[in-house]
């Protein structure tokens, strides 16, 4: 008897947890029945997050068009020979250009001899007359360490090197009188020594080498076997890494002529350079300023949409109290629709804002930039700026009492 008059177990008053899911489901829903408004509250992080990928990727875009004009100037070239008027001259080792290829930061590197033999048009001109034309014996690599371009034809190759052929610089074939090459048709020949030559190619203005521009040049084995070349080069072009090329000016000397480093001069980095490098510096403190003013002005938008939606919302924020949800339940959910805000409008934002980047420098005729910090670095941003825009209207939400929310209604 006693047995069947027991009391019922006592049930936990302990509250429901919410799962992951549920707290985001809470956090949407606020969204879905405010699209008006949500939609409104998105553009505005969206503008600010556009606003940060444009402001990086139009002046990366820019900043990318100016180096390269910078660095067609020879940033990262060196030119290096014996110092004139020794006696006896300064030869330069055979083995010049692999020694300078070992060099670390060394990218490319060219070398070129004057074979001290004219170039004329006939057999038939005077044979003193070379129309103040240098024949160079030349490496292959030249074109690449002096940023040099091929007008028509094709430069010297390993296919070439031992055949009598040239490739002439711009001037030297405007004097010549051979402007163009045609596919198909016999090349045009000069006449160098006592040999003809084929004329395979013709360069493009250079005015970083004007040397090269004056000069009809030869493969390194063809000279060494019909212009009697003695395989000393006179001077080497060098392509260096930006960061080293001051480094391998300083070991330049001593590694082409090591028994008199002095005795060989190094033009110093061209001036570019520095204005390449301060344009970089001046460049990374405009982003840096523009990105936080961005972040700034959408942070802003969303943490007045959260406050303006806890004025108009305490009548459920009260019926959940009520109802048995915890502050904490209160918190994750305007937390959760802060958050969900600030990523829908980061990535309209972020793809608004790579679009316009792209429009823009194709338009301009730049090479297009996206910086992926600022692609990932908006998307981010503009989560973490939800959370902070939504951390306090979410803990006011979660102080307000059943009693207070329902009687403000």
């Amino acid at each position: 008897m006693t047995a069947m008059m027991s009391k019922p177990p006592v049930r936990s008053t302990k509250p429901v947890r919410l799962a992951l899911s549920d707290v985001l489901r809470l956090g949407l829903l606020g969204i879905s029945t405010r699209k008006f408004r949500a939609a409104l509250s998105a553009l505005g992080i969206s503008i600010g997050i556009a606003t940060l990928v444009i402001v990086t990727g139009i002046p990366a875009s820019s900043q990318a068009s100016l180096l390269n004009q910078l660095s067609a100037l020879g940033t990262n070239m060196l030119q290096a020979q014996p110092t004139p008027d020794q006696n006896p001259p300064v030869l330069l080792p055979e083995s010049s250009l692999g020694s300078v290829q070992r060099i670390g930061p060394v990218t490319s590197a060219a070398v070129v001899a004057n074979t001290h033999t004219l170039v004329r048009r006939s057999d038939h001109t005077d044979p003193n007359d070379g129309s103040g034309l240098t024949v160079l014996a030349s490496s292959d690599s030249l074109l690449d360490s002096i940023n040099g371009k091929v007008h028509t034809g094709k430069f010297l190759d390993a296919s070439t090197d031992k055949f009598p052929t040239v490739v002439l610089g711009y001037v030297a074939a405007t004097r010549l009188g051979i402007n163009t090459l045609v596919p198909g048709r016999q090349p045009p020949l000069v006449y160098i020594g006592t040999k003809w030559f084929s004329v395979i190619g013709i360069l493009d203005p250079m005015p970083l080498a004007p040397d090269v521009e004056r000069a009809v040049l030869v493969g390194w084995d063809a000279a060494k076997q019909f212009l009697a070349f003695d395989g000393h080069p006179t001077v080497v072009y060098v392509k260096a890494r930006e960061e080293s090329i001051e480094d391998v000016r300083a070991v330049l000397p001593a590694t082409l002529y090591p028994q008199l480093p002095g005795l060989v001069q190094v033009s110093r980095p061209s001036d570019a350079l520095a204005a390449k490098r301060a344009s970089q510096s001046n460049f990374s403190a405009l982003f840096l300023g523009l990105a936080g003013v961005a972040l700034l002005v959408g942070g802003v938008g969303v943490a007045n949409t959260m406050f303006i939606s806890v004025l108009e919302r305490r009548r459920e924020i009260g019926l959940r109290r009520a109802l048995g949800a915890t502050r904490g339940q209160i918190r994750g959910q305007f937390l959760t629709e802060a958050v969900a805000l600030s990523g829908l409008g980061g990535l309209a934002g972020t793809v608004i804002g790579v679009l316009a980047t792209l429009g823009y420098a194709v338009y301009q005729g730049w090479p297009p930039v996206i910086p992926p910090l600022a692609v990932a670095g908006g998307f981010v941003g503009a989560l973490v700026v939800g959370v902070l825009a939504g951390l306090h209207p979410s803990i006011r939400a979660a102080r307000l009492t059943p009693t207070q929310a329902l009687a403000s209604t």
